[in-house]
């Protein structure tokens, strides 16, 4: 049973929500939060397995939200919603702490693979808004960091390949194809490559790609 927590501050969006999850027999709605502070209490009560988080609600909104969620150091893993034109603030809350994102106008079986993808540990992002994101974004947001040079100095040949290719926007089975690879050879190399460079998914690594320069906006 996937537990997740909603949050937005429109109270017929949430509802939507919450009936669609009652469809399925594996997910359960355990609260519903209606701005940021209201949703770091809940996480911090209820220890959901996923928070879907709105990113603009009055008071501590969702960006501030995801960071105090995740720095908490919970289980809890924050699934952001967004709309086009918040591009930038979903680019936040990803650095923030965020394992993934969906566009609003999801269709529905697109937003319950994306919850049921971050309760296992894996991350999500709205098809086809990853590169117009990253690169209207990461140039400005782009931090320096010595750390950072020493992981991606730390990774293979092959793990850099990898990587490019997953910040580019590969799936693991395109990115099989292209290297002339297994496809759980690439789920091995991936496993190798997040803690060399201290991502926590998928998501971060991609961050990581365009924070170092391996990879650099279109």
């Amino acid at each position: 049973m996937t537990t997740v927590l909603i949050v937005d501050d429109q109270a017929l969006q949430r509802l939507g929500f919450s009936m669609l999850f009652e469809q399925y027999a594996d997910l359960t709605v355990v609260g519903e939060a209606t701005h940021g502070a209201e949703a770091v209490r809940m996480t911090a009560e209820l220890r959901p397995d996923v928070v879907l988080m709105d990113v603009r609600m009055p008071g501590v909104d969702g960006i501030e939200a995801t960071r105090r969620i995740v720095h908490s150091g919970g289980r809890s893993r924050v699934l952001v919603l967004t709309t086009f034109d918040l591009d930038e603030y979903a680019y936040a809350a990803l650095r923030a702490g965020a394992s993934g994102f969906l566009l609003k106008d999801a269709l529905p079986d697109e937003l319950i693979s994306g919850v049921r993808a971050v309760a296992s540990g894996d991350s999500v992002i709205a098809p086809g808004l990853t590169r117009k994101l990253i690169d209207a974004f990461t140039d400005r947001m782009r931090s320096q960091n010595p750390d950072q040079e020493r992981q991606l100095a730390a990774l293979t040949e092959r793990e850099r390949e990898v990587l490019t290719a997953m910040a580019t926007g590969w799936s693991n089975p395109e990115i099989a194809e292209r290297f002339h690879l297994a496809e759980s050879t690439v789920k091995s190399h991936i496993s190798r490559i997040l803690p060399k460079i201290g991502a926590r998914d998928r998501v971060h690594a991609v961050i990581f790609a365009y924070d170092t320069g391996l990879v650099r906006p279109a």
